[in-house]
């Protein structure tokens, strides 16, 4: 894609702070990270996002994730990282080329604190069975 910052990355178009790079991913610095460290893992090959990604590429990115998370953690002195990936405008996506955020964490960091809730009596089930339903479906 001629528009797709993270293509223009790959292609050297725009430079980046790269800390990997394989045949079908390369992984550099986020630009506005959540903590030191804060690395995206991308394929090379432009996909929209994780559904549209053909499986062998997202196991590609996976396997560069098991490869570059610890060693982040080993050069920031975290304790541990969190894998993270916006999938669509609504979760927060904003650049529509599939990639995977390691966001290396420390013990009560306050970062990344989603609210929990409890279902109410009846509506796991409910819920359980709308997705079985919808995983059933073509």
């Amino acid at each position: 894609m001629n528009d797709c910052v993270f293509c223009k990355i790959i292609k050297g178009d725009i430079p980046a702070q790269k800390v990997y790079e394989g045949q079908h991913v390369i992984a550099f610095l986020d630009i506005a990270p959540t903590s030191p460290g804060h690395t995206l893992v991308v394929p090379k090959a432009h996909h929209e996002n994780l559904i549209t990604t053909p499986h062998d590429v997202a196991c590609h990115c996976l396997d560069a994730i098991r490869k570059i998370a610890p060693a982040i953690v080993s050069a920031t002195g975290t304790e541990g990282f969190n894998i993270g990936l916006n999938n669509g405008q609504a979760a927060g996506q904003a650049v529509f080329h599939t990639h995977f955020h390691i966001i290396p964490r420390i013990t009560n960091d306050g970062l990344i604190n989603w609210p929990h809730s409890k279902y109410k009596p009846g509506e796991a089930e409910k819920m359980q069975k709308l997705i079985v339903h919808a995983l059933d479906s073509p």
